[in-house]
Protein backbone atom coordinates (compact mmCIF):
# COMPACT_ATOMS: atom_id res chain seq x y z
CA UNK A 1 0.00 0.00 0.00
CA UNK A 2 1.14 3.45 -0.87
CA UNK A 3 0.99 6.01 1.84
CA UNK A 4 0.86 9.41 0.05
CA UNK A 5 -0.21 11.55 2.94
CA UNK A 6 1.17 15.11 3.14
CA UNK A 7 2.94 14.25 6.42
CA UNK A 8 4.91 11.43 4.83
CA UNK A 9 5.84 13.56 1.80
CA UNK A 10 6.96 16.41 4.02
CA UNK A 11 9.02 14.09 6.22
CA UNK A 12 10.74 12.37 3.29
CA UNK A 13 11.47 15.68 1.62
CA UNK A 14 12.93 17.04 4.87
CA UNK A 15 15.16 13.96 5.23
CA UNK A 16 16.37 14.25 1.63
CA UNK A 17 17.19 17.93 1.99
CA UNK A 18 18.96 17.34 5.32
CA UNK A 19 21.08 14.59 3.75
CA UNK A 20 21.91 16.88 0.85
CA UNK A 21 22.77 19.77 3.18
CA UNK A 22 25.08 17.54 5.25
CA UNK A 23 27.20 16.90 2.17
CA UNK A 24 27.71 20.60 1.37
CA UNK A 25 30.87 22.17 2.74
CA UNK A 26 31.49 25.85 2.15
CA UNK A 27 34.92 27.26 1.49
CA UNK A 28 36.43 28.86 4.61
CA UNK A 29 37.01 32.18 2.84
CA UNK A 30 33.74 32.25 0.89
CA UNK A 31 32.31 35.21 2.84
CA UNK A 32 35.40 37.37 2.50
CA UNK A 33 35.66 36.54 -1.21
CA UNK A 34 32.00 37.40 -1.83
CA UNK A 35 32.31 40.60 0.21
CA UNK A 36 35.47 41.62 -1.65
CA UNK A 37 33.72 41.08 -4.99
CA UNK A 38 30.76 43.13 -3.83
CA UNK A 39 32.98 45.98 -2.59
CA UNK A 40 34.92 45.98 -5.86
CA UNK A 41 31.69 46.25 -7.86
CA UNK A 42 30.46 49.01 -5.54
CA UNK A 43 33.67 51.03 -5.99
CA UNK A 44 33.54 50.55 -9.74
CA UNK A 45 29.90 51.65 -9.89
CA UNK A 46 30.66 54.80 -7.87
CA UNK A 47 33.67 55.60 -10.04
CA UNK A 48 31.64 55.20 -13.24
CA UNK A 49 28.91 57.41 -11.79
CA UNK A 50 31.40 60.11 -10.79
CA UNK A 51 33.01 60.07 -14.25
CA UNK A 52 29.60 60.23 -15.91
CA UNK A 53 28.54 63.21 -13.77
CA UNK A 54 31.82 65.01 -14.51
CA UNK A 55 31.43 64.35 -18.24
CA UNK A 56 27.84 65.64 -18.32
CA UNK A 57 28.82 68.76 -16.33
CA UNK A 58 31.79 69.45 -18.61
CA UNK A 59 29.72 68.92 -21.75
CA UNK A 60 26.98 71.25 -20.48
CA UNK A 61 29.58 73.91 -19.62
CA UNK A 62 31.25 73.66 -23.02
CA UNK A 63 27.91 73.85 -24.85
CA UNK A 64 26.84 76.83 -22.74
CA UNK A 65 30.08 78.70 -23.42
CA UNK A 66 29.87 77.88 -27.12
CA UNK A 67 26.30 79.20 -27.32
CA UNK A 68 27.24 82.38 -25.46
CA UNK A 69 30.17 82.88 -27.83
CA UNK A 70 27.93 82.74 -30.93
CA UNK A 71 27.15 86.48 -30.89
CA UNK A 72 27.04 88.33 -34.21
CA UNK A 73 30.04 90.52 -35.03
CA UNK A 74 27.95 93.54 -36.10
CA UNK A 75 26.18 95.71 -33.56
CA UNK A 76 22.65 94.75 -32.74
CA UNK A 77 19.58 96.83 -33.54
CA UNK A 78 18.41 97.13 -29.95
CA UNK A 79 21.56 98.65 -28.46
CA UNK A 80 23.00 100.42 -31.48
CA UNK A 81 21.82 103.90 -30.47
CA UNK A 82 20.67 104.56 -34.04
CA UNK A 83 17.11 105.59 -34.84
CA UNK A 84 14.66 108.11 -33.50
CA UNK A 85 13.67 108.29 -29.87
CA UNK A 86 10.21 109.61 -30.65
CA UNK A 87 8.89 106.17 -31.57
CA UNK A 88 6.79 103.85 -29.53
CA UNK A 89 9.83 102.08 -28.14
CA UNK A 90 11.35 105.23 -26.64
CA UNK A 91 11.82 105.15 -22.92
CA UNK A 92 9.76 107.59 -20.87
CA UNK A 93 11.47 109.70 -18.23
CA UNK A 94 11.01 108.23 -14.80
CA UNK A 95 10.82 110.32 -11.62
CA UNK A 96 13.38 109.59 -8.96
CA UNK A 97 12.18 108.04 -5.73
CA UNK A 98 11.90 110.40 -2.75
CA UNK A 99 14.99 108.99 -1.12
CA UNK A 100 17.17 109.94 -4.14
CA UNK A 101 15.81 113.46 -4.74
CA UNK A 102 18.31 116.00 -3.38
CA UNK A 103 16.78 118.00 -0.58
CA UNK A 104 17.17 121.77 -0.23
CA UNK A 105 19.48 122.59 2.60
CA UNK A 106 17.62 123.66 5.70
CA UNK A 107 18.33 127.21 6.74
Amino acid sequence: MNDTSPDRTERELGEALAALADGVRGAPDAYSTARGDWLRRERRRRLVLAVLIAAVFTLATVIGLWVLNQTPSERGVIFSGAGSTSGVLASLPRPLPDCLVPCAPAV
